[in-house]
């Protein structure tokens, strides 16, 4: 069986791409037997196509750009795949093709792209706002671009490759729903439908788009040294300022100002009121009470730095004590992945459509030895622990893959300290070991989910699972180079993070660096009141989680450890944004529900997407003018 086909040239190949008369939760409910029988068609329906492959590049490389300029600015890294339909069904489908005079997309080789766009803008970039900015903020060090290069194709490889053995257990056998992966095939099967509201949701994600575009232009771009309008206002320096050892400060000294970028408004409609809302609870805590602490106790500077000096020691610890406790209290999960790892006997015409073992055993040997090598060579790991981070990466990838499956969360950060913890035991003040191997585990787990969570997707709608392989691998090429320019142009060095008020905050590379500097330095070697609030940040983090799972019914009213914990390691602006953007959605779904369900995601992830692409350009733009 060829891998790629001819795309569709004739009006009967092109109705053979229409959608089939199945709904995608329908399918959900068949068994392997009756999905050969009755929703596979990758055989004779066009999916792999060199035109599906090559624009799921394009837009891959582009919402690459806006996935690391968001995760360096939120701490988020954003599935794209959705966003990826619905720009290449747009694009192709209603705009390319009818001025081209060629065939429209089939569903699978629409399909097809959005796995190829999906691993390019999201496989790739997570290492890039965690492991490696924590790296540069710990030693100031300057990673070689060849070098990073090789590190994050290797990676993605890695976890593409790691999913395969995976994939028929947690998908054609335990039918797991992986929700984003079951979202992108109901969005593509409303796309071809034509139907009112998937058109309306298209619109939406341009106009939002259009507008994010502007803002960056206005508050960012920068003419002889100063942007055209400030990117941040002083609003509230008419309320009386906070005291600290004998001097009033105002709040915005203690950065409680209005930031005016539209990204975090749209990030807080994401990510919900009651994350948003305990955000804020901890960025006032930190300005009214721990701050004003630590200026008493000496551990903090300045107020502007509070967050960092102090902040940082509390809020970490709380993220990570509530996510590995999360992630142990899901025992039932760990069990289940490793019950399940085998994945059942091969029949012929399994055999002959899913993705072969030999694929595995090559794949994971070359990104293996790849890993092994750049980590020995450039980080200073020895191969045997490089090899022993390999191993388990796969392990770790394979709990993390099922999580995504039943909850459509995944447990990066958490596998990413776990690694952590483990190394800096095994190669104790090695912060290059600490943060590398921890990225090794966090890029693959993030690569594997994405591949099974787009291998659901063509599940439900009939697609070839080798062919989609080939595509999503090929995606890692295209997202490996935007990834690392972009990285290269928005941070030509450490000072991006530095300073009161840093262009890029990176909250997700501040928590690692938190871990891998208690190694690095001693616990004894921190101030105390950094090292009580440790200890509280883990008392606290853990008790919060504790809660969460004691009265799942009263969630909404049990702090959020996440929220709580991000409150305290970011400038306050952050938090107020998010809250602003999560309490417009809500009031929002409270004003209209079905009109909101429409809306909300498509503008956000639109906003998102705009601010981000003309973001990069504005921040490369004024380094070049440094």
């Amino acid at each position: 069986m060829g891998l790629f086909q001819k795309a569709p040239a004739t009006a009967e190949e092109v109705a053979q791409g229409n959608p089939l008369d199945l709904d995608p939760n329908e399918v959900l409910t068949y068994d392997e037997d009756e999905w050969y029988e009755k929703v596979y068609r990758g055989d004779n329906v066009a999916q792999l196509t060199w035109r599906a492959v090559l624009m799921g590049s394009a837009l891959g490389f582009l919402l690459a750009f806006t996935n690391l300029y968001a995760g360096l600015k939120t701490g988020w890294h954003l599935g794209v795949a959705i966003t990826a339909c619905v720009l290449s069904y747009t694009i192709w489908n209603k705009g390319l093709a009818p001025l081209l005079g060629k065939t429209r997309f089939s569903i699978l080789e629409n399909n097809c792209m959005q796995s190829t766009a999906s691993s390019a803008g999201y496989s790739t970039g997570g290492i890039m706002v965690s492991a490696i900015p924590a790296l540069m903020m710990l030693t100031g060090e300057t990673i070689p671009w060849p070098v990073l290069m090789l590190w994050v194709f290797c990676l993605a490889a890695l976890g593409v490759v790691m999913a395969i053995p995976m994939k028929r257990n947690m998908i054609n056998q335990e039918k797991l729903r992986f929700p984003s992966g079951t979202a992108a095939a109901v969005t593509l099967q409303s796309l071809y439908s034509e139907s009112k509201e998937s058109l309306a949701k298209a619109r939406a994600l341009f106009l939002a788009g259009g507008v994010g575009l502007i803002f960056p232009f206005i508050f960012g771009l920068k003419i002889k040294g100063q942007a055209l309008l400030p990117s941040s206002s002083k609003i509230f320096d008419w309320i009386p300022g906070i005291s600290a050892a004998g001097t009033v400060y105002p709040l915005s000294s203690w950065t409680i100002k209005l930031d005016h970028s539209l990204l975090l408004v749209a990030a807080g409609a994401l990510v919900g009121l009651r994350i948003a809302i305990w955000m804020l609870v901890g960025g006032l805590a930190l300005a009214f009470v721990v701050g004003p602490m630590g200026i008493e106790s000496g551990v903090v500077t300045n107020p502007v730095y509070a967050w960092k000096e102090i902040g940082l020691w509390l809020g970490a610890p709380m993220l990570v004590a509530s996510g590995l406790l999360a992630f142990l209290m899901n025992w039932g999960t760990i069990v289940r992945a490793f019950k399940g790892l085998g994945g059942g006997k091969q029949e012929e015409r399994i055999s002959r459509v899913e993705v072969p073992f030999s694929w595995f055993t090559f794949g994971i040997a070359a990104s293996g030895l790849g890993i092994i090598l750049v980590a020995s060579y450039h980080f200073n790991i020895p191969p045997l622990y490089g090899a022993l981070a390999v191993l388990m990466t796969f392990f770790l990838a394979l709990v993390a893959c099922r999580a995504t499956g039943e909850s459509d969360i995944t447990p990066t950060g958490a596998m990413g300290k776990i690694m952590q913890l483990t190394f800096g035991v095994l190669i104790p003040q090695d912060a290059k070991a600490n943060l590398m191997t921890a990225g090794i585990t966090s890029g693959a787990a993030g690569a594997s989910a994405d591949l099974l969570n787009d291998l659901k997707s063509g599940y439900l709608l009939g697609a070839n699972p080798r062919r989609q392989f080939i595509a999503q691998f090929m995606g890692i090429f295209s997202g490996t180079v935007a990834t690392v320019v972009g990285f290269k142009w928005l941070i030509p060095d450490v000072s991006k993070f530095e300073g009161a008020d840093p262009e890029f905050v990176a909250p997700a590379a501040v928590q690692w660096k938190a871990v891998a500097e208690i190694f690095m330095k001693g616990f004894g070697n921190l101030h105390g009141m950094a090292q009580q609030a440790i200890v509280v940040g883990l008392v606290i983090g853990a008790v919060f989680m504790i809660l969460e799972k004691l009265f799942p019914k009263s969630k909404m009213w049990v702090p959020s450890a996440t929220g709580v914990g991000l409150g305290l390691i970011l400038p306050f602006y952050y938090p107020l944004a998010m809250f602003l953007g999560a309490l417009a959605a809500w009031l929002a779904f409270k004003k209209n529900k079905d009109t909101a369900e429409t809306y909300t995601v498509p503008f956000a992830c639109g906003a998102i997407a705009g601010e981000s692409i003309s973001g990069v350009v504005v921040s490369g733009v004024n380094n070049l003018q440094t």
